[in-house]
């Protein structure tokens, strides 16, 4: 069949399995929309900011493991989505962006809504690709998403002059089946040799530690992990990214690590010997200061990115390749070794643990009058039972939710890691609510970073999205002036946050369910009526202790076992 260049795209679409578009229309892409409108299969869902499509593209990814889809216009269009690609490159996430560009021959001569998308995305990109022949456009589409889920995934994008969609020029359609690409041949398999060498380092760790991160989740490798864990009885901690691989009531989870990570995830981490590190970059948030890292162990490095590899932090057994393929072979190896773990040892490891544990540093004041903001994440996960899908912007709450929602599935804790986007949690739980439509999704936000894309809240009423948000509403920007209480003698400098709009009254104005809590008594049994009400989306103001501080705490240039720990915790 002959299609035009719109049309061909939206084909492309449809043979790559894709439901959900995610964009907003403008004039270098309106041949797309009038293709979109044709056809039934792909839906598209229109957000209210670019900022927005990609957020929730990304969310629909991380729920998912499919890739997100974007669709947005030219010059603004494409610079306002700039920070979701971002958001998405930063934490490996596939992505296909589709971008509209001024027509063809008057690329380069500052036509009306012309940027060098190319260039300006080049450095937030997996890869980027310019359309310049009709010919080339459904190979193109190929490649990215082929790009976009292999290797270490990220966002692609795809620049489209309007002429190449031009519906009075057609051509015979053809999808390849697949695309083989010279320049681009991501490891299928970790060597098998690498791996014998690990394992034999494992058996003989006397306070071995497993650190690992988004790779396992976007490997779809927990039961990998689980199971490999669980056979050689070895602690575990895990990144932001990675909450939820293994489950968080496992017996061998000790927390996150990092900057808020808890004191026995950190202080295993300074103390261990041998550290199995799978799917995690070794990124400045997890390390503190690198001279100080692990300084006694032996390090085994697993990921599928070559680059990723003593990137950071100098390893001594890499091992590239698929996670889920790596973990299933290192566990045939130590299923099939004569040599076991050494139990003794073990043993006293886990006495130290322990020790570590009794610490209790995740301990609050749980007869304050003020609504802790602990208590409101804790209240929540006994409402939704633990099985909600939860997306969070960036501060105190973020680190709240990770540290007190304890998450026993993979995929079910969708936050910005590594950009660290305010905004990203309203429009990355449409991308969730699309992808997983019965599901409970909720949003821990801040009155801070809600504001960033509250004008997505036309989007959930237009397609009855009834998604749960619960802002924690202490007033500030909480992490800036937690830092600035810190370190800088509690100069506030612009972290008030004192005009903010009325949320409930908002929040009906767009049809929505409103509802304001201000005593902890009251907590739980609002918190049941908003989950309650399946079909509406309830926006919770919760007003909660402005003071309150984000524990344990590592300050920049610090070592692991270098804590603010919140008051009261104390070895028992």
């Amino acid at each position: 069949m002959e299609l035009s260049g719109g049309d061909i795209i939206v084909q492309c679409l449809k043979d790559e399995g894709v439901e959900h578009v995610f964009g907003y229309p403008g004039g270098a892409v309106l041949h797309i929309y009038d293709a979109i409108f044709r056809q039934k299969d792909v839906q598209h869902i229109l957000v209210r900011h670019e900022q927005a499509a990609a957020h929730a593209a990304d969310g629909y990814a991380r729920a998912t493991g499919k890739p997100g889809v974007v669709l947005v216009t030219s010059g603004p269009g494409a610079t306002n989505a700039v920070t979701g690609i971002a958001t998405a490159y930063m934490d490996s996430i596939p992505m296909v962006v589709l971008t509209g560009q001024v027509p063809t021959p008057v690329i380069g001569s500052d036509a009306f809504q012309e940027v060098d998308t190319v260039g300006i995305t080049r450095p937030c990109v997996k890869h980027n690709f310019l359309v310049k022949r009709l010919e080339d456009l459904a190979e193109t589409i190929k490649k990215a998403f082929f790009i976009a889920t292999t290797g270490r995934p990220g966002p692609v994008v795809i620049d489209i002059p309007k002429d190449i969609t031009d519906p009075g020029i057609k051509i015979p359609y053809h999808y390849p089946a697949k695309v083989k690409m010279r320049s681009y041949n991501p490891v299928a398999k970790g060597h098998l040799g690498q791996i014998k060498k690990a394992v034999k380092i494992m058996m003989e760790a006397e306070r071995p530690v497993f650190y690992t991160g988004g790779g396992v989740v976007l490997d779809d490798a927990s039961k990998n992990l689980t199971d490999l864990v669980e056979a050689l009885n070895f602690p575990i901690t895990q990144t932001l990214m990675g909450l939820g691989a293994y489950p968080g009531s496992g017996k061998h989870f000790l927390g996150m690590l990092g900057m808020h990570g808890t004191y026995e995830a950190n202080m295993a981490m300074h103390e261990t010997d041998v550290l199995i590190a799978v799917g995690a970059r070794f990124d400045d948030r997890v390390t503190g200061h690198v001279k100080q890292f692990c300084p006694d162990a032996t390090i085994i490095h697993v990921d599928i990115d070559p680059s990723s590899i003593s990137k950071n932090v100098r390893v001594d057994v890499p091992i590239v390749g698929p996670v889920k393929q790596v973990l299933r072979d290192m566990l045939k190896v130590v299923n099939e070794s004569d040599k076991k773990p050494k139990k003794q040892a073990l043993a006293k490891w886990w006495e130290q643990i322990e020790k570590w544990r009794s610490m209790d540093c995740l301990k609050f004041d749980r007869k304050s009058k003020l609504i802790k903001p602990q208590y409101a994440v804790e209240v929540m996960h006994q409402v939704t039972k633990g099985e909600a899908f939860v997306t969070s912007d960036v501060g105190q709450h973020q680190m709240f939710a990770a540290q007190f929602y304890q998450f026993e599935k993979p995929r079910r804790w969708i936050n910005s890691g590594g950009l660290g986007t305010m905004g990203f949690g309203l429009p990355a739980a449409i991308g969730v609510q699309m992808a997983h439509p019965k599901a409970t999704v909720a949003v821990v936000t801040g009155e801070s970073s809600i504001q960033m894309c509250i004008q997505e809240l036309a989007t959930c009423i237009q397609y009855d999205l009834p998604i749960k948000i619960i802002l924690l509403n202490n007033g500030y920007m909480g992490m800036v002036r937690q830092w600035q209480e810190f370190f800088y003698d509690s100069r506030y400098s612009q972290s008030t946050m004192s005009v903010t709009p009325d949320f409930v009254k908002l929040t009906e104005s767009y049809g929505h369910v409103g509802m304001r809590v201000e005593k902890p008594k009251d907590l739980e049994g609002a918190m049941k009526e908003a989950f309650s009400l399946k079909d509406r989306l309830v926006f919770m103001d919760i007003k909660v202790d402005p003071e309150e501080n984000v524990y344990p705490m590592i300050a920049a240039g610090k070592g692991h076992h270098e804590m603010y720990l919140s008051p009261g915790s104390e070895l028992v």
